[in-house]
């Protein structure tokens, strides 16, 4: 049977992500909770005996005045369950997964109603272009898209849910985290120059990790048992245990049920904490246990590959308009105002001024230059659309994660360009790292601010 390529929202956006894979949940009212549409509900019996079981939703948590229920733990245990197996990953046990399931509801739930009471929305319109860009990802019509998540078991009302769920927390790391993120000149020398004392430069590495979490005001026993926790997954994995197995038992991370995995990093992206550890470790070797503020970490090197880039490569001088999509700025309204100032250039307005008029980019102040970028300097979808220009061609509105664009090709060339190019890679680097650890902490925060309360089992 075709199976869907896993594509995250934020790698479809090409935004920075943390790591934070959103589950699912939803809204949830105290009491029983209606299926979501496409969802079948089991018949019930012909008749039913005076004092027979009868099995109803009932509430599991409580997250501030927001109700979680059982059915929504179970749809979310059924689709780890069946991610774990098609990773050929044994499942954990079933008490270890309601865990880690309930625990990943709560956090995501708590982001949700914070992103709610600050303002963010996502309209239908995104959901929609997200949607779309996903489905091409698989390289599917969203006709046979929609077909293969529904033969997969997931009702299309429930994923458009997800993708909105996914977009907002976006959203939120970009105005929370991403915006307020500052690389000075100097931390950008000091990587360079660590770099430059590696043999044969820098490396990237493939890395998992186990993170057994300490919540903030943990009193000294408290995290004693959690150090002790970490400690016996680290003996488990000593032992022979695969490394991904344990990961998807004992961690209390996001991507415990992915078997820990961090993907492929570059020093200046690990968490702090991991720097010094891998780059003394080799493939296949396993940390010892590693305190942070989040809780005690264990990490091991999967893959190693060594980075190589090209010295010479074409650039495009380009300037731009944004109008941005965001929850004050529909896609529609976006796009009825990026036509209007496109009628304008065309009529004879200069595209500087106007640049600087409606842009809102950072760039408005100088008319929209970027001035000489190079590939992968840019989103997929100005990339793209920017090739396609000649010099002095204005393109057509071209939508992109940020909002509507008009592009303008000034001028190309072939330019060496090692020294910049590096100092931009690790300014980039940089950047991502010191974002995906304020976002973990600020994940961290969130849930521990919330107030939880966990229902017992009155069955």
């Amino acid at each position: 049977m075709t199976r869907i390529r896993r594509v995250s929202v934020a790698a479809v956006c090409a935004l920075a992500c943390a790591g934070f894979a959103a589950g699912a949940f939803a809204q949830a009212a105290a009491g029983p909770r209606p299926l979501p549409p496409g969802a079948q509900r089991p018949a019930a019996p012909a008749a039913v005996s005076p004092g027979a079981p009868v099995t109803l939703d009932r509430v599991v948590a409580v997250v501030n005045n927001e109700a979680l229920t059982l059915y929504e733990m179970n749809e979310q245990k059924r689709i780890l369950v069946q991610q774990l197996r098609e990773s050929r990953l044994q499942p954990p046990s079933p008490d270890v997964l309601d865990r880690q399931v309930l625990d990943r509801l709560i956090t995501e739930r708590a982001l949700m109603q914070y992103a709610k009471e600050t303002g963010i929305r996502v309209d239908d319109t995104t959901v929609e272009r997200t949607i779309l860009r996903i489905a091409q990802e698989n390289k599917m019509p969203p006709d046979e898209f929609r077909k293969v998540l529904e033969r997969e078991g997931i009702p299309f009302a429930k994923y458009r849910e997800d993708v909105r769920r996914e977009i907002t927390i976006q959203r939120m790391r970009e105005r929370e985290i991403d915006s307020k993120i500052f690389i000075s000149d100097a931390e950008v020398d000091n990587y360079l120059a660590t770099v430059n004392l590696q043999a044969g430069g820098e490396s990237e590495y493939m890395l998992a990790h186990i993170l057994v979490r300490v919540p903030e005001q943990s009193s000294p026993e408290q995290i004693e048992q959690r150090r002790a926790r970490a400690d016996e997954a680290l003996a488990k994995v000593k032992s022979g245990q695969a490394f991904a197995q344990v990961a998807a038992t004992w961690s209390d991370a996001p991507d415990a049920q992915q078997g820990g995995s961090l993907g492929w990093r570059t020093p200046a992206r690990m968490p702090s904490i991991f720097v010094d550890t891998v780059r003394a470790m080799k493939k296949g070797q396993v940390s010892g246990v590693l305190r942070s503020p989040a809780g005690f970490h264990i990490v091991t090197i999967v893959d190693e590959r060594g980075r190589n880039q090209p010295s010479v490569v074409q650039q495009t001088h380009v300037r731009h308009i944004l109008i941005k999509v965001s929850e004050l700025t529909s896609d529609v309204e976006a796009k009825a105002k990026i036509d209007r100032v496109r009628e304008r250039i065309e009529a004879g307005a200069k595209f500087e001024d106007q640049a600087r008029v409606n842009s809102e980019d950072a760039s408005s102040a100088k008319g929209g230059d970027l001035g000489w970028v190079s590939a992968g300097d840019l989103v997929p979808d100005f990339q793209v659309a920017m090739d396609r220009l000649k010099v002095n061609d204005v393109s057509q509105p071209v939508r992109s994660p940020f909002g509507w664009h008009l592009i303008e090709v000034l001028e190309r060339r072939e330019q060496d360009v090692s020294k910049d190019r590096q100092r931009d890679q690790a300014r980039v680097a940089l950047r991502q790292r010191k974002a995906d650890e304020q976002f973990q902490e600020f994940i961290r925060q969130t849930r521990d601010r919330a107030y939880v309360e966990i229902k017992s089992d009155e069955r």
